[in-house]
């Protein structure tokens, strides 16, 4: 639970510079709107407290954004020799807090240069001293923070390694990512950010339009834009512009706010501004609510089941007969304990098959091939939907059924996993 907490501090952080950066951009009234759809929105609500490297990496491209726009906008107060020389300090000062943020988002997630690439040559073109800015602030401030993360990656894995070169190597030169799927180019346009932005929608493009902003809302169409020409594609992946997208749609609501209808016949009725409330709430609370509290919670929920049990003794192993990393793992588990779980490392062969695909083609077959004395493990999770298969080789092995948690409705991308089912040795206490 640490974790999270902590990545739910680093969201409110991220909550106030959002706040900060839509009062620098438009006013203090659009900010506020603007809190209003960050904080309402059902998928930032469901995704931006999770231990992801994109949860951090949208709190860090916030922030990065507001220093960097306080540089652009405190060089344009100039207007006096008192106030040139205020501007003079305050601009390299907030640029260099800019440019480390943004450094430190590349090393969390390198492809976090794709929106820094677009907003650095947008303002590079228009600095005067290039040559300073690139040796001065650019290179040195990259620098040590390569190699302040680099000595970290080499002191945890115990080996030379630059992460961030491999990230790329994989990702980017030998498209590794689409091992694990891939989708058509117009995805994120058509299906997945306007899935995540959800009922925001209609308020951001109304945004974008009446407030003329070009730069914020040009950043939010480069980062889709470059996003939809890698094959293997995700939600999370595009979750740092999605506050920039509820920012637009503050602006909308502020603007709304301020319209003053006129009522007909003198009866009341409601404004609006009252009805997108209402709308954005009854689609956005629910979805929230459930999505975090019911969607898939079984491998979360299996997970403190055996961490509890690990913690009396009643378990001695485990055997995860599921897709590669479908639960918390040892992050839940806070125990040594021996485990196993399917693995999908891709080869470097392409055509060769992992073993969670082999399991999830012919669970029996890679069971009876793989793990031919399932005794050797104390306790087997796996879904529902597989039980059927295995299940004669489980009973024959002496496991019986200890517990069962639901996991989910509906389908996703397999079959229905309505379930997660635990089964253990009958000789275990």
């Amino acid at each position: 639970m640490a974790p999270r907490l902590l990545q739910s501090v680093f969201a409110a952080f991220g909550d106030l510079y959002l706040y900060k950066l839509s009062k620098l951009i438009f006013d203090e009234h659009v900010a506020q709107w603007t809190m209003f759809s960050q904080l309402l929105n059902w998928f930032m609500f469901f995704c931006i407290t999770r231990t992801l490297s994109n949860s951090l990496e949208t709190v860090l491209t916030v922030a990065g954004l507001y220093y960097w726009f306080m540089a652009i906008e405190s060089s344009k107060r100039v207007s006096v020799l008192s106030k040139q020389q205020t501007t003079s300090c305050q601009r390299p000062q907030s640029r260099k807090a800019a440019l480390l943020i943004a450094a430190l988002a590349c090393a969390i997630r390198p492809t976090s240069a794709i929106t820094w690439l677009y907003v650095g040559l947008l303002d590079f073109i228009q600095i005067k001293s290039k040559c300073r800015f690139l040796f001065l602030e650019v290179i040195p401030l990259g620098a040590i923070v390569l190699a302040v993360t680099t000595f970290l990656d080499w002191w945890m894995y115990g080996s030379r390694v630059i992460v961030p070169l491999n990230f790329l190597r994989f990702n980017l030169l030998s498209s590794g990512g689409d091992y694990y799927g891939t989708h058509v180019f117009h995805w994120y346009f058509t299906q997945g950010f306007p899935s995540m932005i959800w009922t925001f929608l209609p308020f951001s493009v109304l945004g974008v339009v009446r407030s003329r902003e070009w730069r914020l809302s040009g950043l939010i169409a480069w980062v889709l834009g470059v996003y939809s020409i890698l094959g293997h594609k995700e939600f999370r992946f595009v979750l740092p512009v999605l506050p920039l997208a509820l920012m637009f749609s503050g602006y909308c609501l502020a603007a709304m706010s301020q319209f003053k209808g006129k009522s007909l016949h003198g009866k009341r009725h409601f404004s609006r501004l009252q009805l997108s409330v209402i709308l954005l709430v009854i689609t956005n609370v629910p979805m929230a609510l459930y999505m975090s509290l019911f969607h898939q919670r079984g491998t979360e929920d299996v997970m403190f089941y055996l961490s509890k049990e690990a913690h009396n003794g009643r378990v001695n192993s485990v055997l995860f007969l599921m897709p590669c990393h479908s639960t918390p793992y040892y992050s839940s588990l806070h125990s040594s304990l021996p485990m196993r779980f399917l693995d999908c490392t891709p080869s470097d062969n392409k055509g060769i098959l992992d073993e969670s695909d082999r399991f999830l083609m012919n669970p029996l077959d890679f069971v009876g091939e793989v793990f031919v004395n399932l005794s050797s493990f104390s306790h087997i999770v796996l879904f529902e939907s597989e039980e059927r298969h295995v299940l004669q080789l489980l009973l024959r092995d002496s496991f019986q059924e200890v517990r069962r948690f639901f996991h989910s409705h509906f389908k996703i991308d397999r079959d229905l996993q309505s379930s997660v089912v635990v089964y253990s040795r009958r000789d275990v206490p």
